[in-house]
């Protein structure tokens, strides 16, 4: 059987794995993102201790951003302007290219999740959907007609501007770019910052949880008017609140109020908007996924 290396290089932390897919995971690890030198050197040390007993075909890395996934360029496999400390303009498919020598796959963190659900989880059998994760930051990605979302650079759904009622919601938003985008007001550290605890921390009854839901579906309504996608997949942290998908749900409904007549929205809105089938596992196997197309395309 042909072996994968997947790397999900998330801000917070590296999930690195070695295996063909979900059922077939022979290793991982998983260790907190801190300087890219450390960092990557980690995982290179647990790819180098596994190629002693596996041979590994090609990798996939399904990185936070900004990256640049456009093989053409000079700066292909770079991370680039992210706001993370120490990695802007890190080489980080070169890392794994110069030191195993074979194909190398470079997406979004959230595209690569949202391959891994096209291929084994809740996204099988569709051609346009769109995956979110909300965490330590917020993204989405998705394919449209079959494909991953790309052009002049790659979807970063996060940073969409959406209605603050300052009224209702004081807080200036804390992206470093945009203030109160939708990431600065609804991403995990929006939340502690806001309420002054971690959300995880939060009762579920919490005024923040309507608050949050709130502004989850002013995006949705963005998503669905604009890509119109079969399924929406939420994953990452802040989804893990139960409270959280029941009032996202309702305010994607009352937020669109009738105009898109169609039974997903109207009457299985349980089923339009669901949580991920690989949970955890999304990005990593994305990610391996990934290094299953850059094998195939070399």
């Amino acid at each position: 059987m042909t072996l994968f290396g997947g790397i999900e290089a998330g801000g917070t932390k590296f999930v690195c794995a070695v295996g063909s897919g979900p059922d077939h995971i022979l290793a991982e690890a998983r260790f907190p993102t801190t300087t890219p030198a450390e960092t990557l050197g980690r995982a290179i040390a647990f790819f180098d201790e596994q190629r002693k007993q596996h041979e590994i075909a090609a990798f996939g890395i399904a990185s936070f951003g900004p990256v640049d996934a456009d093989p053409s360029s000079p700066t292909f496999g770079y991370i680039t302007t992210t706001p993370k400390v120490g990695w802007p303009n890190t080489d980080i498919v070169g890392a794994f290219a110069r030191q195993y020598g074979v194909p190398v796959g470079l997406d979004t963190d959230v595209n690569g999740a949202a391959l891994g659900e096209h291929r084994w989880g809740a996204a099988q059998g569709l051609d346009t959907f769109v995956y979110w994760t909300i965490g330590t930051g917020l993204g989405g990605g998705g394919m449209v007609n079959g494909k991953l979302i790309h052009g002049l650079l790659h979807p970063e759904m996060g940073h969409m501007v959406v209605p603050h009622d300052r009224n209702r919601d004081p807080f200036p938003g804390n992206c470093p770019y945009h203030g109160d985008c939708l990431e600065g007001l609804a991403a995990g550290p929006a939340l502690e910052a806001r309420w002054g605890q971690r959300g995880e921390t939060l009762p579920p009854d919490h005024e923040a949880w309507l608050l949050e839901a709130h502004y989850l579906a002013l995006g949705l309504v963005n998503v669905i008017t604009i890509v119109s996608p079969q399924r929406i997949i939420l994953g990452g942290g802040v989804m893990a609140q139960p409270s959280v998908f029941p009032a996202v749900r309702s305010e994607v409904q009352r937020l669109l109020n009738g105009y898109i007549q169609m039974p997903a929205i109207l009457s299985e809105i349980d089923r339009y908007i669901v949580p991920p089938a690989l949970g955890n596992q999304a990005g990593v196997l994305g990610a391996i996924a990934m290094a299953q197309d850059a094998l195939a395309a070399a």
